[in-house]
């Protein structure tokens, strides 16, 4: 796609999943991808390997960091821009989540969701739009989020309030920053095969009542994020910013009204 080439792109939680789908999309349209992980060093190094084995002309970085740690984020974007040179565009896609009956959720690991999940990205995007603006240039942010940022998800209170803050982040940060050149947009995935689904994806029941909600029929893939991803960093998305692109096989559609038994 137009206008990735030689792009420093900086994409956080690539270890796995569609952080690291994302990362290969983006090297192979050309891209310079910094491939940030926290505990899986060994997903960073295949995110890495697999881009250098499809032959990209640019070597991959990688950069540990918890970006639930604001020092450890300062400490990544310093050695991101100073091997770099700058950076273009940001993939803010690290998160996690807790599964707890809200009332019984402890409030560390509340905190602990946000801090990654939306503190942390509003921490990268913070220090992608410094460097952005001192260097009077255009670029890109893209938050992935979730389609639990307008779908409740009970019993996962913490992934559903970070995801809800992520879309206001999202449209804040674009329309302070359309002036500059600098476009933020959001992409919501549904139910898609990562490891943070293992639960149900290796369950065949599971995985049929999860897919039987959605009008597709089926989950969605890692690679299919990355598509749309890839194409909102690009130059032929030039004239979008502040909109969260569901992509989710229609799950959004409300799907118990598929039949009108409303009236």
């Amino acid at each position: 796609m137009n206008g990735i080439e030689d792009k420093r792109i900086l994409v956080t939680g690539a270890s796995s999943g569609i952080g690291q789908a994302i990362a290969i999309r983006l090297a192979a349209e050309g891209g310079r991808v910094g491939i940030n992980y926290f505990r899986s060093q060994e997903g960073a190094e295949a995110t890495r390997n697999e881009i250098q084995n499809a032959g990209s002309r640019h070597s991959p970085i990688l950069l540990r960091a918890d970006l639930a740690d604001g020092s450890a984020v300062d400490a990544m974007f310093d050695q991101f821009l100073e091997e770099m040179g700058g950076i273009d565009i940001l993939i803010n896609n690290a998160a996690w989540q807790v599964e707890s009956p809200s009332h019984e959720t402890s409030r560390s690991d509340f905190e602990s969701i946000l801090a990654t999940n939306l503190t942390g990205a509003f921490h990268c995007a913070q220090r992608a739009l410094s460097d952005l603006r001192q260097g009077d240039r255009t670029g890109v942010i893209i938050n992935i989020s979730s389609v639990h940022e307008i779908i409740p998800k009970p019993g996962f209170i913490g992934y559903s309030v970070s995801k809800g803050g992520m879309q206001n982040l999202t449209t804040t940060l674009a329309l302070e920053y359309a002036p500059h050149g600098i476009r933020v947009n959001g992409v919501a995935p549904g139910a898609t095969i990562t490891p943070i689904n293992r639960a149900w994806i290796d369950d065949p029941k599971a995985r049929a009542d999860v897919e039987s909600h959605i009008p597709m029929g089926r989950s969605g893939t890692p690679e299919e994020m990355a598509g749309l991803t890839t194409y909102l960093c690009s130059d032929e998305a030039s004239y979008i910013t502040g909109q969260t692109i569901f992509i989710d096989g229609g799950l959004t559609l409300y799907p118990e009204f598929g039949t009108n038994w409303s009236s």
